[in-house]
């Protein structure tokens, strides 16, 4: 039967962490995206919306959300299951592909500008609550519906800015600054999502197994920067060969 409403309270070692990762995704994926426009062939334009999309739904936008939720701690036990867990991260990368791959066809405009943010930014918004659909507890949880559509309209509006700068933003300390706005918008969506929901504990509830772990939110941090770091040189360094070769 249905209890009390649980209190929750934010991590904010956690909290940071996930800010951190986020900018570090983004500004990673504006490396890749902005390889779209100048891709000189199909292959070469599939390959670069690939790669941006899965850094950019993998590294900005999943491990962003899924430490911020390890972040959220209540009184309570709470494991994730695994194969929800991770098919929300399949749903945030192939958005964010879908998206790039509108925007990048043919010549840039604001309809498929706008396309394109709306369908990755629907697709975030489902890996958010995919991913809260994840957890496992003695506890069921009612959402605001107040707060879910303006966590939607968040994540639309985020991911038009984020298509918007991967084809348009060159420069370093642009980019740099892009990033730290693009970590403020993922977090925002993120944070007014969990804002709309309550969580209420039910007695007759039996737990499962799954995914957890007191530190768990600091591994998939580690893991995560190891991955974008190595990755974010790899492509650096591509594209000083290429501008070598340009000269």
């Amino acid at each position: 039967m249905q209890d009390q409403i649980i209190p929750s309270t934010l991590d904010p070692l956690l909290a940071g962490l996930s800010y951190l990762v986020s900018v570090l995704g983004s500004f990673t994926a504006l490396q890749f995206g902005i390889s779209i426009p100048s891709a000189t062939n199909t292959r070469e334009r599939m390959v670069a919306i690939v790669a941006a999309g899965a850094v950019m739904g993998g590294g900005a936008i999943w491990s962003m959300h899924f430490i911020a939720m390890l972040a959220w701690k209540m009184s309570m036990p709470v494991t994730y299951d695994l194969p929800i867990t991770l098919g929300s991260a399949v749903v945030a990368m192939l958005s964010c592909m879908a998206g790039l791959a509108i925007v990048g066809r043919g010549i840039f405009s604001t309809v498929k500008l706008m396309l394109g943010g709306v369908l990755m930014g629907l697709g975030v918004s489902g890996m958010h609550y995919a991913g809260m659909s994840a957890m496992k507890m003695p506890a069921t949880i009612d959402y605001a519906a107040n707060y879910v559509i303006l966590s939607i309209v968040i994540a639309i509006l985020a991911s038009i800015a984020a298509l918007w700068l991967a084809f348009n933003m060159r420069g370093i300390w642009p980019q740099i600054f892009s990033a730290l706005i693009m970590g403020v918008a993922v977090c925002g969506m993120h944070y007014t999502g969990m804002a709309a929901a309550r969580f209420r504990s039910m007695d007759d509830m039996t737990m499962t197994e799954g995914v957890s772990g007191n530190s768990l939110g600091v591994v998939i941090f580690a893991i995560a920067v190891f991955l974008l770091s190595t990755v974010l040189v790899i492509q650096m360094r591509r594209q000083q060969q290429r501008a070598q070769i340009e000269i």
